[in-house]
């Protein structure tokens, strides 16, 4: 059986795993990372699971991981961890790399990933500018966190008669019937960032009805509008430098909310006439399985580590 490579999609909100040989490609979902622990762990942890059900020998795991701070050091603990198994070869970088990758293949612009969390990567012909992605507790702008956090935050406001009535405490009460409570219960929930992400969804549905709801849902827009536009300035310049203009995906749950994506789409093309929102190309778990064959002299091979055992000499692989 000849070895594989183990493309992974590790966000806060699942692991993805794709297996592919030849026609065949398996495939599995397992929890996502937690980006206050070390993700090395996890990866191995989850490849390893994935390795022994499918029965598979993989020689090479190429990774897009959230949260990743020091790509050359994880990646070498994943190989420590992997190389007992067989696993000779680890390509690992952020997971916003990945994102771009699935979304827009090799081509220049900017690609918004808004889920749990949000990051923007833009890409011009010689430098690529990472914008936001910070996390919780210092950015992630208009993220399912973000939303999350404001629509209950705006909940308890009502609840304490310092702003207008707004449906989104009934939101609140669904989950916690003694709004009073609420914040006790979250605290000490270990998976509170997941838990308040998850409001996201309804703030969005919300905003046809609840004028609460709907500004927060236009505060991410713009949150998100100015995350790709400062990309795009910081790699190229302003809108004239783009003579074709830029291409932008917008990806993530966060986008499947019409009164999040709309006015996103209005920001941005009021500040950057000839951009072109694009559909993605793919996802992340294909960004991932691009990885080993992105060329050297892409800008974004800057952002992207290679790990390998001694004497391991590297094939040929597709080219996105």
């Amino acid at each position: 059986m000849t070895p594989a490579t183990l493309s992974v999609d590790a966000g806060q909100t699942g692991i993805k795993l794709r297996l592919s040989e030849d026609i065949h490609v398996l495939q599995m979902t397992m929890p996502g990372v937690r980006t206050h622990n070390p993700p090395a762990e996890q990866i191995a942890e989850a490849v390893l699971r994935a390795a022994g059900q499918w029965a598979r020998p993989i020689h090479t795991v190429a990774a897009g991981v959230s949260g990743l701070v020091d790509d050359a050091r994880e990646g070498q603990e994943l190989l420590v961890r992997l190389e007992p198994a067989g696993v000779r070869r680890v390509v690992i970088a952020h997971d916003s790399v990945t994102s771009y990758l699935g979304a827009l293949g090799a081509n220049p612009g900017a690609v918004v990933a808004a889920g749990t969390g949000v990051v923007t990567l833009a890409v011009g012909a010689r430098s690529v500018a990472r914008v936001d992605g910070w996390g919780n507790l210092l950015g992630d702008a208009g993220s399912g966190y973000w939303i999350g956090r404001a629509g209950l935050e705006a909940a308890m406001r009502a609840y304490d008669g310092r702003a207008a009535p707004t449906r989104l405490l009934q939101m609140l009460t669904n989950q916690w019937p003694d709004p009073e409570a609420a914040y006790i219960d979250l605290q000490g929930d270990a998976d509170r960032v997941r838990v308040v992400a998850s409001f996201a969804r309804q703030v969005g549905e919300l905003a046809a009805v609840d004028a609460t709801a709907a500004a927060i849902c236009r505060a991410a827009a713009q949150e998100l509008s100015m995350a790709v536009e400062a990309g795009l300035r910081r790699v190229q310049g302003g809108p004239e430098a783009w003579a074709e203009g830029p291409e932008v995906a917008a990806i993530g749950g966060v986008f499947d909310a019409e009164a999040i994506r709309r006015p996103f789409e209005r920001l941005l093309q009021a500040s950057w006439p000839k951009a072109t929102i694009s559909v993605p190309r793919g996802t992340g778990i294909d960004g991932a399985q691009a990885l080993p064959s992105l060329a050297a002299d892409h800008p974004l091979r800057s952002r992207v580590a290679e790990c390998a055992v001694p004497a391991f000499t590297t094939g040929v692989d597709p080219v996105l």
